[in-house]
């Protein structure tokens, strides 16, 4: 499940309020390449493919942090009961979907780590994951390195 645009706007917007930074610049470029690139595929909702994209990087207002930002995005987005999103927020930072290929900091604990690899092993890619991880990378680097 996904929420509609005005929803994921005030998601970001609440984000923005909690922890600003060039992350949500980086957060409004991205989902405007995914509606863009979405628009011209027969598989793709473009108003999805925004939210996705909107949302990716939610667990930055959370604050600074590295793999940090993945599983409290995650975490969140499961808590709202947005399940697509959580998958997003998971997913976006694992283009070869193996925990080990992570690049950063791993800034989370064991237990976190473990439910990280759990979640990200049961997944299967499907055209949105791979949307919104094209996106991510070619979307600005809004988020900053060592955040």
């Amino acid at each position: 499940m996904v929420p509609d645009r005005i929803e994921a706007e005030k998601l970001l917007l609440e984000g923005e309020n909690l922890t600003p930074g060039t992350w949500v610049s980086h957060s409004r470029i991205a989902p405007q390449t995914a509606e863009k690139i979405a628009c011209h595929c027969r598989s793709l909702n473009a108003d999805k493919a925004y939210v996705l994209g909107l949302l990716h990087d939610i667990g930055r207002q959370f604050g600074a942090g590295q793999l940090k930002h993945v599983y409290d995005g995650y975490r969140y987005m499961l808590r709202l009961g947005y399940d697509e999103v959580a998958r997003v927020c998971l997913i976006h930072s694992f283009q070869c979907q193996r925990m080990d290929d992570y690049v950063g900091k791993c800034d989370i604990t064991a237990e976190q780590l473990r439910e990280l690899e759990t979640a990200l092993s049961e997944i299967v890619f499907d055209d949105y994951d791979r949307l919104i991880q094209l996106c991510d990378r070619y979307g600005g680097k809004g988020a900053d390195a060592s955040a």
